[in-house]
């Protein structure tokens, strides 16, 4: 006996029929791959700026040897020799790639900078204001804690450099004094005279030469974040434009974008003319303070005021924006020495005069 089938169970079957033709036809959606974007540069400082830094940090530590209670003549044209050793443009450009190692110490500065970085278009344009404006810097999450670990790290040096120069220029003083067992040979006129400043004129010439085991220590230091040991501080805005430059060094760093390929950026932003410019005058000042200078007293009077203290002078303007107040810019000023070295202070005086017509 034949099967029978129903209308309704033969258009069941038809539509089972259907479904499995197509569903043997159709293919399977394609599998979107979407990529990571690249992470961001670690950060990154080239060698040329630690070695920068560390003939700062080594000269600066040699200054810091030069004491008061001079023993002999020799022992001043010792301590003149030591503290003319440096190059003005030099010892500027050290200046300030130290403060951007010391900048690249605040994690506040390196993670606030860094936010920026795992965007590649964002990260592009943070380098490229950094570049066109260094200011910019100053604008970025944790400036004021970078700031402040600068200004109060090179305030150290200042208030050593200070120190030094009081004591050595109180020794001028003291050591004339009748009872004082030096003043022999220190009230004695110096002998070649003019021999002895184009001495230190030429020593003044000579090229500073980076530390190789600052520059390791600094190098380290830089790109790790750690290793100065500075105590957290804060500063805020203004800053002076060597602060400012040193700021825009260390947050190309924190980009990944101040390495080898990034030296002419880096070299650039370490040149600042007002920073130098007070090191050049100081030289000046130093020549004019020799060439007016006589006995050994008032040679002594010559390295404390325009070495060791015009070293923290120029420091301090480099790093502390300009007084607004009158008064205290006024009692800021050191006097003018009387009794000792007279001849070399007014020399000192006159070569920062401007010229009469």
């Amino acid at each position: 006996m034949g099967k029978t089938f129903s209308r309704g169970g033969l258009a069941f079957a038809a539509v089972i029929a259907a479904g499995a033709v197509l569903s043997s036809c159709s293919k399977p959606e394609p599998v979107v791959i979407v990529e990571a974007p690249p992470p961001p540069p670690p950060v990154t400082l080239n060698a040329g700026v630690a070695e920068a830094a560390s003939i700062y940090v080594a000269f600066i530590r040699d200054v810091g040897t030069i004491q008061a209670g001079f023993q002999d003549a020799e022992s001043i044209q010792a301590a003149m020799r030591k503290g003319a050793a440096y190059d003005p443009a030099t010892l500027s450009r050290g200046m300030i790639a130290y403060a951007s190692i010391l900048a690249l110490q605040s994690p506040e500065f390196v993670a606030g900078v860094r936010r920026f970085a795992d965007d590649p278009g964002q990260r592009a344009e943070v380098v490229a204001n950094l570049i066109r404006d260094p200011a910019y810097a100053v604008t970025l999450p944790g400036a004021d804690a970078a700031a402040g670990l600068i200004i109060a790290t090179l305030g150290q040096d200042i208030a050593t450099l200070t120190a030094l120069a009081d004591s050595v220029e109180q020794d001028a003083y003291t050591i004339q004094e009748r009872n004082d067992p030096r003043r022999r040979w220190a009230v004695t006129p110096i002998p070649s005279r003019e021999v002895r400043l184009e001495s230190v004129k030429t020593i003044s010439a000579g090229q500073m030469l980076p530390s190789a085991e600052d520059s390791a220590r600094l190098f380290a230091a830089a790109n790790s974040g750690t290793g100065l040991n500075l105590p957290a501080t804060t500063q805020a805005p203004p800053y002076t434009p060597a602060v400012v430059n040193a700021l825009a060094i260390a947050a190309l760093a924190a980009m990944g974008a101040a390495g080898d390929e990034a030296r002419a950026n880096t070299e650039a932003l370490s040149i600042e003319t007002n920073a130098q410019f007070c090191l050049d005058m100081s030289k000046l000042n130093l020549f004019q303070c020799l060439a007016a200078s006589r006995p050994s007293y008032e040679d002594m009077f010559c390295v404390g005021r325009h070495i060791v203290r015009d070293l923290a002078t120029c420091t301090t303007q480099a790093t502390i924006p300009v007084v607004a107040d009158p008064a205290i810019a006024t009692a800021s000023i050191s006097p003018v020495p009387t009794g000792v070295a007279a001849e070399a202070a007014t020399a000192s005086l006159v070569a920062v005069q401007p010229a009469s017509n």
